[in-house]
């Protein structure tokens, strides 16, 4: 029966090799993005040791004494608890916001550029939503506080609007006022990405003979279903993750309430503060809890339909 087993298993071994010698210009292609996960995804996890052990930097990683969960006891529970948890409700309640409004808007600008039928118009378009994704933050950053700024000797465009229909107090800056924190940040991650966001979604959309109404129950959206569903599960699995640059460059002390994340703060306490075992161990319980999400959210879509990342 062993013999047996050999038997099958070398037909196997001899399919593999053919297929990799067959197929070898593929793997080749394929080795840069292997050798960046490599080195820029898996071999900075040694780093999360830092977590379980209270960090000096001239003994280095190993030689640093072992906490256990110490860091994360005092995390959750300990003096920086009320920032902490601060700082997760408001990552949660901004990525849930982007979520519910942010999530279609690219669905409707691919539904929409699909039914522009004079193509220079559409690439036209196409391309002026596409460009906010390639600034950087600072530039988008700039343009938004220009457009909201209020002070003595100038006031942007939206600052000027929200104050003459009584929604902002003349001399106010938008940008020190927590209320106003969030939806300012949400309209401009909305902007700055569904353009490009919505490749995706046009590339799903299938074309066929019906009415609008019809092609868009029947056909556009169907068809967009499993794009949907993986891009949401994705999406999900960012729940708790926000980039720290855009926070950074638009808030202040005013708004922290409203406008400190997990990022930040791990920022904040684990660089500013040189604790960095507190700080490694804000980033591995948000990789945790994202991966908690991923697992949750594909088992879910697995089992009331056909698709899932796996």
């Amino acid at each position: 029966m062993v013999q047996n087993e050999i038997k099958m298993r070398k037909p196997k071994s001899r399919e593999l090799i053919h297929a990799l010698v067959q197929d070898w210009r593929l793997y080749v292609l394929l080795l840069p993005v292997v050798l960046w996960f490599a080195l820029w995804a898996y071999k900075p996890m040694g780093g999360l040791l830092i977590a379980f052990k209270r960090y000096d930097s001239s003994l280095g990683i190993w030689m640093s004494e072992f906490k256990g969960i110490d860091n994360f006891v005092n995390l959750v529970a300990g003096v920086n608890k009320e920032q902490f948890w601060q700082a997760f409700r408001n990552t949660f309640v901004i990525n849930a916001y982007s979520l519910v409004f942010g999530f279609p808007v690219p669905i409707i600008l691919a539904v929409l550029f699909s039914e522009i039928g004079n193509g220079f118009v559409r690439k036209a378009t196409q391309t002026a939503t596409y460009l906010p994704h390639f600034l950087s933050e600072v530039t988008i950053t700039g343009i938004t506080i220009m457009l909201v700024y209020s002070g003595v000797h100038s006031t942007g465009v939206l600052a000027a609007l929200f104050q003459n229909m009584g929604w902002l107090e003349e001399g106010v800056s938008m940008l020190s006022k927590a209320n106003y924190f969030r939806p300012l940040y949400i309209a401009v991650g909305i902007w700055k990405e569904s353009g490009y966001s919505s490749i995706v979604y046009f590339a799903a959309i299938k074309v066929d003979g019906a009415n609008k109404l019809q092609e868009l129950r029947y056909v556009t959206f169907p068809g967009m279903a499993p794009t949907l569903i993986i891009m949401i599960i994705m999406r999900i699995g960012n729940m708790l993750s926000i980039g720290y640059e855009r926070v950074l460059l638009m808030y202040n002390s005013n708004v922290y309430v409203t406008a400190d994340v997990l990022s930040t703060f791990e920022q904040r306490i684990g660089i500013l503060s040189a604790n960095y075992g507190m700080g490694a161990s804000v980033s591995l319980f948000n990789s945790l809890i994202a991966f908690a999400l991923v697992i949750g959210a594909n088992s879910i879509s697995r089992n009331i339909s056909d698709t899932s990342l796996w």
